[in-house]
């Protein structure tokens, strides 16, 4: 049973950076995908980042590219998305997910494991 565990977030201003963090635990192959989506009240999620940990490639989406990065840690299974310079329009609740297959740009009906999500506030 893969489980994902979310850890970072919070409240910061505009300009500020904060860090999240997604441990994976479950998997028997090394070779799996995590992203981050982020869902705001009465709207769809929307996948901002993602890494395959197989090949380390990337996706980010247009709104996020250049401000965020993510990076993946092999030896504890913890995938960070590094958030820079927020801006108040990244204000969401921020949940980790996990599927043995990459599809870029990731949709969240597609993928099968869920963290428990992370609220991140960015005022102005």
């Amino acid at each position: 049973q893969v489980q994902l565990v979310e850890s970072g977030g919070g409240s910061v201003q505009a300009g500020g950076s904060l860090t999240l963090s997604c441990a994976a635990s479950g998997y028997t192959d090394s070779s799996y995908c995590v992203g981050w989506f982020r869902q705001a009240p009465g709207e769809e999620r929307e996948g901002v980042a993602a890494i395959f940990t197989g090949d380390a490639s990337t996706y980010f989406a247009d709104s996020v590219r250049g401000r965020f990065t993510i990076s993946q840690d092999n030896a504890n299974n913890t995938i960070t998305l590094q958030m820079d310079n927020l801006k108040p329009d990244d204000t969401d609740i921020y949940y980790c997910a996990s599927d043995e297959g990459c599809g870029f740009p990731p949709t969240a009906s597609m993928w099968d494991y869920w963290g428990q999500g992370t609220q991140v506030t960015v005022s102005s």
